[in-house]
């Protein structure tokens, strides 16, 4: 026969449509091993989306959250034993006066911790209930006392368990009221104030005019006894050079504003006498809180990703092992080994891409549910959304590219004699 008349042999391939087909014959014949090898990209990439759509959910939270609260704090610190050592104190007696009449200022005081002899007790004596002994029950040592003007104690925004707060009336007239923390009512075992329990600081005696429950400023103080600044002066002095301090509860967008103009206000003489500390760039922040939540949580998403890949790397593996006369009978009907290449490849790729979208679909609910139960507003981007998928598929071919590689080794005769 002719060289020209032999019949020409068409080369075989794999059209795209007949690899699909046959990945997915391939993961039906096994469905419990399909489903449990998808398992770790569905952890995988709802672990992703799940972090991410939280993170930026907590960050709106925490952006808000800082704007009403933090955003509106100044805090205004006494350098003038530093500046100059013969200055003395750098906060005028008039402080909180001179700062009424700068705009954007709501509540301010001053406040320093007391200094106290570290043996001294603080007790509670319900009212005619002195012991045989004529000593308070209930004693603590190492609570701290801080004197605090009516305008600190405003500007902690305190939430009262019981009583009152003690006004301008008990500073004026050096009163001997304390109101006292939720953390030091226990400690004492103060559980009313109907039996006007009087509470002793070492020998001097006060009565308990509140209980804070909760304060949004400088929590530390639920753990304090505040007394008022004029009764603290009287009883034990002035504060220590440098050991008071000016809080400021200012407006919203005024803080900044407050920070500048404060020192002047109280101090037109020496300005560098007070360092006025104003509220971080809530940009920056939110920023910063942002990125560590991220980095910490894709830390542990890629962890379930690379569990995933490695879980279908495996999976695939032993399929091809378990398969290898049928690989050895493709081959010797005509299969090349980029067709069985393609085929484990599709294979392991569809159990990722399958994986993602399930994965997907769990992380926003996740976030949904979550948000829902802290009553937050959920923030997932699109773009978390539309690379979810594309990860998973991303995963799944990179498992599948040693079984691959090793079913395109796998000789025909080899294999059919198995």
């Amino acid at each position: 026969m002719a060289t020209g008349d032999r019949a020409r042999v068409e080369p075989t391939g794999l059209a795209a449509r007949d690899a699909l087909s046959e990945a997915l014959a391939g993961m039906l014949r096994r469905p419990g091993r399909a489903v449990l090898t998808a398992l770790g990209t569905v952890l995988g990439v709802g672990s992703f989306v799940a972090v991410l759509g939280l993170t930026a959910t907590i960050s709106s939270q925490i952006d808000g959250r800082f704007n009403v609260l933090t955003a509106t704090e100044v805090t205004i610190e006494d350098v003038a034993p530093q500046v100059n050592e013969f200055a003395g104190s750098g906060f005028p007696a008039d402080a909180e006066e001179r700062l009424r009449d700068v705009a954007g200022i709501r509540n301010a005081g001053t406040l320093w911790t007391v200094r106290l002899d570290p043996s001294t007790t603080i007790g509670v004596l319900p009212a005619g209930g002195a012991t045989t002994t004529g000593t308070p029950t209930g004693t603590t040592t190492g609570t701290t006392v801080v004197a605090a003007s009516p305008g600190a104690v405003a500007a902690l925004v305190p939430t009262l368990r019981e009583g009152r707060l003690y006004d301008e009336f008990a500073e004026r007239s050096r009163q001997r009221v304390v109101l006292i923390g939720g953390g030091v009512a226990e400690r004492l075992g103060i559980t009313t104030l109907t039996t006007r329990p009087a509470l002793y600081i070492g020998e001097e005696p006060f009565t308990v005019a509140g209980v804070i429950a909760d304060v949004e400023r400088k929590p530390e103080n639920l753990l304090s006894v505040l007394v008022p600044r004029a009764t603290a002066r009287e009883l034990w002095g002035p504060p220590e050079p440098g050991g008071a301090t000016m809080l400021l509860d200012t407006e919203l967008g005024a803080a900044r504003q407050a920070a500048e103009l404060a020192p002047l206000a109280l101090r037109p003489d020496h300005p560098e006498y007070l360092k006025a500390v104003p509220p971080p760039d809530p940009r920056l922040l939110r920023s910063g809180v942002t990125s560590d939540l991220s980095a910490l949580f894709l830390l542990l998403a890629g962890i379930c990703l690379v569990i995933g890949a490695v879980g279908i790397a495996n999976t695939t593996l032993v399929a091809v092992l378990e398969r290898t006369s049928e690989i050895g009978l493709r081959r010797a009907l005509g299969a090349r080994g980029r067709h069985i290449a393609a085929q484990f490849l599709t294979e392991s790729a569809t159990l990722g891409t399958l994986g993602g979208l399930v994965g997907t679909s769990l992380g926003e609910l996740t976030v949904v549910a979550v948000s829902l139960a802290r009553d937050w507003t959920p923030v997932i981007h699109p773009a978390t959304v539309a690379a979810a998928p594309l990860t998973g598929l991303l995963t799944g071919l990179s498992a599948g590219l040693y079984p691959a590689w090793r079913a395109a080794r796998i000789e025909p005769a080899e294999a059919l004699r198995r």
